[in-house]
């Protein structure tokens, strides 16, 4: 038999379940805990791993007794191996997001007029963005996977300051490109502090983004952004 996905990732979780251990022991219980299945499935890939010669298993009491063989760490090493060359791909080419435009809270525009963040954006971006963002909601499930892979990217840092007033937290600034092309100064921003969650995109520009792309509420906008490393700074964090 050959293990497919699935087989691969529940020997992951049991060498993840034993902490590096040559031996691991286990209820089918726990491992249909372990990888969100029933305890009937988990006993059923025990029994199909261990005819694939991918794991050894005894009984030792109410839980099994597992030992992965050399084959079975193999599998899981080469899964990695490819999942880690997907990931360097999508990194190294950029991210494709899909979103739908939405009307904002209002907010951008004030704090895109603000002077602690207007000079920093002009030194580290190369321009001061039109006095508002553009508001997307992520219209699929592959678009807030891309989402949630940004947050590893390297950023354009802006740092938060402080007025007589309050303090003002930091903005971590992506450049990305808009309709393939149709606009290719731009940058998606994440904010120290803001209400939105991970299905909005806010979007600036040197220029106003609807005029320039002739879009109103609810017209698709593809988003794809670039690695920072190509903008004049940036810093991880």
């Amino acid at each position: 038999m050959h293990p497919n996905t699935q087989h691969i990732l529940t020997l992951a979780h049991l060498l993840k379940f034993g902490k590096g251990r040559a031996s691991i022991e286990i209820t089918t219980t726990e491992l249909g805990s372990t990888i969100n299945r029933s305890q009937q499935s988990a006993s059923k890939y025990l029994v199909e791993l261990e005819k694939a010669g991918l794991l050894e298993r005894t009984k030792a009491g109410q839980k099994f007794r597992i030992i992965i063989t050399d084959r079975g760490v193999d599998e899981v090493l080469n899964l990695h191996e490819t999942l880690k060359s997907s990931v360097e791909i999508l990194e190294r080419s950029g991210l494709q997001l899909d979103g739908k435009l939405v009307s904002g809270m209002g907010e951008g525009a004030y704090y895109m007029s603000l002077d602690g963040y207007r000079s920093q954006f002009n030194e580290k971006l190369g321009y001061e963005p039109y006095a508002g963002t553009l508001n997307l909601k992520l219209l699929n499930q592959s678009s807030m996977r891309m989402r949630s892979m940004m947050d590893n990217y390297p950023s354009i840092f802006v740092r938060g300051f402080a007025d007589s007033s309050r303090s003002y937290g930091w903005v971590k600034c992506y450049p990305a490109i808009l309709n393939d092309g149709a606009l290719d100064k731009a940058a998606v921003i994440v904010l120290e502090r803001t209400h939105y969650d991970n299905s909005m995109l806010e979007v600036i520009s040197p220029v106003c983004i609807k005029d320039s792309l002739g879009i109103k509420n609810g017209d698709s906008v593809k988003v794809f952004v670039t690695k920072a490393s190509k903008a004049p700074q940036f810093e991880n964090t």
